[in-house]
Parts: structure tokens; C-alpha cells; sequence
């Protein structure tokens, strides 16, 4: 529902009541008329009214009421009285602004500790497995020295599957948390990310980075924002159907900006279905968490491009626009 049609459907709804329990309160009504402000204001909630349309209304009948007094004393206490009745009202809105506040507080920290333990199985599986995986080629390669040419052949054998093993280890630790992340920053790890999902899948992933993009970011904006184009680019290598794919990444003012943008099959976003689909809530919640904003572009046929805007810890003056069209 628009702001407009909310404030319409509020006023409709509780304007008398506010009106007079306004006036009881201006009025010398005491507590009693100011605990109907906090039960409009509950009533309101609940119905998924605005603030903004609980001001408007508040400022409708203030006026109108101003309006009935004509006395300049009376004009003064309706005025105090109308400020303290409008903050009694607005009070849960303030109330579950501050939870709000707090669920994402406990997201952000609850993905930072699974990041922590994410780098630890990814360092684990680099650094603990692989040396296994070594020890066993040391052993081995001791135990074909001593044994005849005909057996040689079959630990050659093993050898070969003990170092596609070593590969996929080395896959899968860059998977969990790739090393150059920590060690390069975000758009080092965006760009061999792009080039590693661009060789697996033979499907051309360009990365445009505008002047002025910090190298660094703070660890948990890096981690972020590395997470949803990985999780983008596995969406689109699996459902888009794309011949090519586009990364900008750029700055306005305090602004980090990325898009990732493909010329895939698309789909509906407002499609109901779609609401669930793709990874998008878990995108979501990780840019909320720090802050930050997800706009999708699409139609079938049409490709689809993502937008990430996260506030950044760096300052910069530079800027990027990009426009799609189709």
C-alpha cells in the first residue's frame, strides 16, 4: 500500500477517536486520555499503517482543532498538549525501530561467527588436508622406489587420484573462503572469482572497476559483498542461460556500489514463486546486515541485473552509473 493510500485509509479509520481524545487530553484529561494515543498508536501498528500517515493524521486534526480554539492560550496548550499525545503514539513505532535495530545487530554478528568458522574449515581443509595428501605422495613415492616396475604402474595410479583429490581440496578451500580475500581484498577476490567461474563455465564474465573504489573495505563489507556476487554468478551459471556477464563495481559519496548484470532467459520478478527463489533472501539479509540495499532488474527474455548499494567505511568522491536496457 502507498504512503498516500495508507495515510487515507488511517484517518478514515481513527480520526474521530483521535480527534477527541486529543481534545480530552488538551483539555486536562490526564493519563487516562493520553493512554488512548499509545492504544491508537498500537491499533495502528498492527493494521501496518506508516508512521507517516500517523503524522499526517495527527497534523490534520491538530489543525483542525487549532483552527476550532481561536485563543491564543488555548492555541499554546493544544500545541503542548498535541507534541506530547503525537510522541505517546509514536512510541511503539519507536519501540520496534529499536528492535529492528537489534535484529540486525544479532544478524551481523551471527554472520560474522560463521564466517569465523567457515575460515577455519576452509584453513583446515587448505592447510591440514592437503599436507596429509602430501605425506601420502612422500610415502608412496618411498614405496615405488623399493617395489618392481609392474607395481609401480598401479601406485602411479593412485598417485593420480591422490592429486585430483589434492585439487579438489585446493577447489574447495577457495570455495569456503578464498585466501586472496583476506590477503587482497574484495575486488581481488571478485575479480578471480569471475575468472575461475568464467573458466569452469566457458561463459565470458567482464569486470569493470571505476577509479576511486577503495581496495580495502572493513572485513565484514568485504566478506559481504564477496558473498553475493558469488552467490549471483552461481545463480546465473545454473538458471540465466547467459552468453555473457558484466561486474561493475564503482562509488558515489560513502556509497559502494556492484552490479552484476546478464543477458539470460530473466524472469518475473514479481512473480510469487520468485519471492523464495535464487538465493535471494540470504542475499538480502547479508546486505541488511550491514546496511545495505538490493535492486533486481528482469523480465523473461530479458536478462537480469542485480544492485548492490552498501554504505561504505571509506570516503570517496568518484561516481558510476550504469543503465541497462534490452
Amino acid at each position: 500500500m502507498s504512503a498516500a493510500k495508507s495515510s487515507a485509509v488511517l484517518v478514515k479509520r481513527f480520526e474521530d477517536q483521535y480527534r477527541s481524545s486529543l481534545r480530552s487530553y488538551a483539555q486536562g484529561g490526564g493519563e487516562e486520555a493520553l493512554q488512548k494515543a499509545y492504544e491508537i498508536g498500537r491499533r495502528a501498528i498492527e493494521a501496518e499503517d506508516s508512521l507517516l500517515a500517523l503524522a499526517s493524521m495527527h497534523h490534520k486534526v491538530l489543525s483542525d482543532l487549532l483552527a476550532e480554539s481561536g485563543v491564543n492560550g488555548t492555541s499554546a496548550r493544544l500545541l503542548r498538549a498535541g507534541s506530547q499525545f503525537l510522541a505517546e503514539g509514536l512510541s511503539l513505532y519507536e519501540r520496534e525501530h529499536q528492535d529492528f535495530q537489534d535484529a540486525l545487530l544479532a544478524l551481523r554478528r551471527l554472520n560474522e561467527t560463521l564466517e569465523e568458522e567457515v575460515k577455519r574449515v576452509s584453513y583446515a581443509v587448505h592447510e591440514d588436508a592437503s599436507q596429509s595428501v602430501v605425506a601420502a605422495h612422500i610415502a608412496l613415492s618411498d614405496v615405488s622406489r623399493r617395489m618392481p616396475s609392474p607395481e609401480r604402474k598401479q601406485l602411479a595410479r593412485i598417485e593420480h587420484l591422490l592429486s585430483r583429490i589434492e585439487k579438489q581440496l585446493r577447489q574447495y578451500s577457495h570455495e569456503l573462503r578464498p585466501t586472496i580475500l583476506d590477503d587482497l581484498g574484495w575486488v581481488a577476490a571478485i575479480r578471480f572469482l569471475a575468472s575461475e567461474v568464467s573458466k569452469c563455465n566457458a561463459l565470458p564474465i567482464r569486470v569493470v572497476v571505476a577509479k576511486g573504489v577503495a581496495a580495502r573495505e572493513s572485513s565484514a563489507l568485504e566478506i559481504v559483498l564477496y558473498r553475493v556476487v558469488q552467490e549471483a554468478l552461481s545463480n546465473i551459471t545454473k538458471h540465466a542461460k547467459a552468453r555473457r556477464v558484466t561486474i561493475h563495481i564503482g562509488v558515489e559519496p560513502g556509497i559502494v556500489i556492484c552490479s552484476i548484470e546478464d543477458d539470460g532467459a530473466g524472469f518475473d520478478v514479481h512473480a510469487p514463486h520468485r519471492k523464495k527463489a535464487l538465493g535471494l533472501i540470504g542475499m538480502r539479509e547479508r546486505l541488511h546486515a550491514v546496511g545495505g540495499t538490493l535492486s533486481i532488474v528482469s523480465s523473461p527474455r530479458c536478462g537480469t541485473k542485480l544492485l548492490v548499494r552498501v554504505p561504505s567505511n571509506k570516503e570517496s568522491h568518484s561516481h558510476v552509473n550504469s543503465r541497462r536496457t534490452c
